[in-house]
């Protein structure tokens, strides 16, 4: 027997806004000043294809990067800070790397060039842990100058919760000292670029300190961020892909207090970094088809909690990141990176209700229903269900005739080379054509899909 579903478009509820999407990568990146750079062609198409977003620069490796206001250390001249020509940097696993390194004028200038490439935008992360607020100011002061309007923020700090345990700060660092250091470093930047947008408090979990920044900070920050892992750490053996699909009581808890402190301060949510497991990710699990599933179904879930957006983190050839590769040896997309692919197929819009008239029959199935500002509708649904295909009986709650169907596959969950969208993969510099449309036709107004195990659809009624 087929499973009800019915779309009320008449009852709207969060929109995406066009900028949802995001990556985020280290910054350690910009130690090679190449690597973001309008000459990076492949890497910005992959970006473009997404559509409108916003790239992060941050993570671990920003309270060890060095701001070297003088473009002579990225032509191999001495520096206490070492390049990384040709090199793409892997997401950082939590250690204090051997050698810092530099990010110098010229990097933020390419890193211009290659915001206008991609027409992304740019969130910032300044090192609070180990730079004083004079030499942060200075950085701030010439990014700032340099972006424009392609700078939707800055972030002071990466995981400030997590400074005591990475070894950054002592071990009895909390947050009143935290917010102490924010407010110092922020004034000094302020004083340089009365201007500078802000976002924060960037923290590893929706922990006690989200609350208590907002409330302190509200007047000074445009949206609030934090960080968000399925799952961790890549050696426990319990980390899999089932425990993946499955729904993480965690992530409801944290969308619970993530409304409860936009409620209270009024203020928007984006998680600037996010994955499928910590510290670069697990082999098997986060560089698989099922990553795919779960991302694209976590940018709607956080969509539906009232989140404005989400940065996947990633770079080099870290087992979860979207895009994998080096400029020299080019660049491929993950399967990660095909679920982040139907959510931009799918588009902006404002996310309409959906019931299912027995959601217990099947857990694993989640459907989330969209109408464009143009008014097109559209539905896009998860099968994360490893044994069960699922038929879907759809009402669109208004007139269709048919619609065209656009299926997310590969032949296994735990595939790491065949995914496909519509039929067709990403190829260089994330070229991407969709194969025949499929078809499928309204009978006394409902339309009748089959959703195969592990698999997704987008649904646009006609």
């Amino acid at each position: 027997m087929p499973l009800h579903l019915t779309l009320r478009p008449d009852k709207p509820g969060n929109v995406i806004p066009e900028d949802f999407t995001g990556l985020s990568y280290e910054t350690a990146q910009l130690g090679d000043p190449g690597f973001f750079s309008p000459d990076n062609t492949q890497l910005a198409g992959f970006h473009r294809q997404l559509g409108g977003g916003v790239l992060r620069i941050g993570g671990n490796t920003s309270a060890y990067s060095v701001w070297t206001p003088s473009d002579e250390v990225a032509t191999g001249n001495e520096s206490p800070a070492a390049t990384v020509p040709n090199e793409a940097v892997g997401p950082d696993t939590g250690k204090a790397p051997e050698v810092r390194r530099p990010v110098t004028p010229l990097a933020i200038r390419n890193l211009r060039g290659f915001l206008d490439l991609t027409g992304w935008r740019l969130i910032y992360g300044l090192n609070i842990g180990g730079e004083s607020p004079e030499t942060v100011a200075d950085e701030a002061e010439y990014v700032m100058k340099t972006m424009g309007s392609k700078l939707a923020a800055f972030q002071l700090g990466n995981e400030p919760d997590l400074f005591a345990r990475n070894g950054v700060r002592k071990p009895n660092y909390n947050f009143a000292q935290f917010a102490a250091e924010w407010l110092r470093y922020h004034r000094v930047v302020r004083q340089r670029a009365p201007h500078a947008p802000f976002a924060g408090p960037d923290t590893a979990r929706d922990s006690e300190w989200l609350a208590p920044f907002s409330r302190r900070f509200k007047k000074d920050v445009l949206f609030l961020s934090q960080h968000y892992y399925a799952e961790g750490p890549p050696a426990d053996p319990t980390m899999t892909i089932e425990r993946l699909l499955r729904p993480d009581p965690r992530l409801d808890e944290a969308f619970a207090g993530m409304a409860r402190t936009r409620r209270d301060s009024g203020l928007p949510l984006r998680m600037t970094e996010a994955n499928s497991c910590y510290q670069g990710g697990k082999p098997g699990v986060s560089d698989t088809f099922a990553a795919a599933l779960w991302g694209a179904d976590l940018m709607y879930r956080l969509a539906a909690a009232g989140g404005v957006g989400i940065n996947f983190h990633g770079g080099g050839y870290g087992w979860y990141t979207p895009i994998a590769g080096t400029p020299k040896n080019g660049f491929l997309a993950r399967p990660l990176y095909y679920g982040m692919l139907l959510f931009a197929e799918a588009g902006a819009g404002t996310l309409v209700e959906t019931d299912f008239d027995k959601p217990a029959d099947a857990p694993l199935l989640t459907c989330y229903g969209l109408k464009s500002a143009a008014g097109a509708l559209k539905a896009a649904l998860f099968n994360k269900d490893a044994e069960r295909d699922a038929v879907l009986a759809i009402d669109p709650g208004r007139r269709a005739a048919s619609a065209s169907v656009l299926r997310l596959s590969a032949p296994r969950l735990d595939d790491t080379a065949d995914t496909t969208l519509s039929g067709a993969p990403v190829g260089a510099g994330g070229a991407w054509s969709p194969a025949a449309a499929e078809k499928i036709a309204a009978r006394d107004g409902t339309l009748t899909l089959h959703l195969p195990k592990a698999s997704a659809a987008l649904v646009t009624f006609g």
